[in-house]
């Protein structure tokens, strides 16, 4: 844990914070030592493993007992509850499929804050894919609450929304960005506990904001992949083959993500979703939830994403066709009609 606060009093040293706002390396290190970490699936089992790799005291919990069996075995702690996890924690991660999820697991009976409003825990972390409101709600139910041991650095318990992005390879490579919304402090005091699990963290700004950076992100890739599978198929019907497309984007104006690293043409690349039939990687049905929750977003505000809007219909459209465990790739076959390239 020595690497943990000599980047923690690295930071604080670069940033000039006075005793008021940061402790020492050490008090801060003591408390980041004890992690509970909530939601099991396939990011979040990766992320935990690297914790636990990273020589942090790991506590777990998760609704699959078999999940939970497999890290009892490799003896790491499990908890029946969230809030079992919590009286063994000074900071809770949580990693779960949806806002109802987070909610429960938060709010619920047995949950993180079922404790009367009194914590154990001084940082509540919350790395799921989810909209803003939840995450500035349960911001402000943690706000509300008081610590029952104060700390000299946080009188009161304090949320961060980090959600990720790179899905389960970056996840087990421990190779995750984490887009943070919250207070300035918390985040700077959690970055060596995220960078244990990523290679890069951005700081976004207030509670919330780090939730709206992941389904922009999110909306732009699922428009993005749409766009290029539309324009390789196009070119396919057209008389030109995908792979000689491919070297013209990723040298022109055309270049992206979609194109030069998670090219959606079978045959085209190795080693990604549409090189083994669309299997693995981030499926449609993922996507179509992180679009359903930046459309909802939208219209929450009164702002009209017509491409947006398509995305997720054409998701949605791919789900009810049965590709919904597909990469979100799979629209270049089954949206478009693109073929194998030969």
């Amino acid at each position: 844990m020595g690497v943990v606060g000599w980047r923690v009093r690295s930071m604080v040293q670069h940033l000039g914070w006075n005793c008021r706002r940061g402790l020492s390396s050490a008090a801060v290190q003591s408390q980041l030592e004890n992690v509970g970490f909530i939601g099991l699936g396939n990011m979040g089992a990766h992320m935990a493993r690297n914790l636990v790799m990273a020589g942090y005291k790991v506590t777990v919990h998760d609704v699959n007992e078999n999940t939970m069996k497999k890290f009892s075995d490799d003896g790491i702690p499990t908890k029946l509850s969230p809030l079992e996890v919590s009286k063994s924690s000074d900071v809770v991660i949580t990693m779960l499929p949806s806002s109802a999820h987070v909610l429960d697991v938060y709010n619920g009976r047995n949950g993180l804050l079922a404790n009367g409003g009194c914590l154990g825990p001084w940082l509540y972390i919350d790395s799921s894919t989810v909209d803003p409101q939840t995450s500035r709600k349960i911001s402000m139910d943690i706000s509300k609450c008081t610590l029952k041991e104060k700390k000299a650095y946080a009188e009161k318990p304090m949320m961060l929304d980090a959600p990720v992005s790179g899905g389960v390879p970056a996840a087990e490579a421990g190779k995750l960005t984490f887009m943070v919304g919250g207070s300035e402090e918390a985040y700077l005091a959690a970055k060596p506990l995220l960078l244990s699990m990523g290679k890069k963290t951005i700081y976004c700004g207030g509670a919330g904001n780090g939730s709206v950076a992941k389904i922009c992100n999110n909306m732009a890739m699922a428009i993005s992949m749409l766009g290029v599978s539309e324009a390789f198929a196009l070119g396919q019907n057209l008389g030109i083959k995908a792979s000689v497309l491919t070297d013209i984007f990723n040298c022109s104006s055309a270049r992206c993500w979609s194109s030069d690293t998670y090219n959606p043409v079978p045959g085209v690349m190795m080693d990604v979703p549409s090189s083994r039939n669309y299997d693995g990687g981030f499926t449609s049905k993922l996507m179509t939830k992180d679009l359903d929750l930046a459309m909802a977003s939208a219209s929450g505000v009164g702002f009209n994403c017509p491409f947006g809007s398509q995305a997720l219909e054409i998701y949605r459209k791919l789900c009810a066709d049965g590709c919904e465990l597909k990469d979100f790739s799979c629209a270049f076959r089954h949206n478009y009609a693109g073929k194998d390239e030969n």
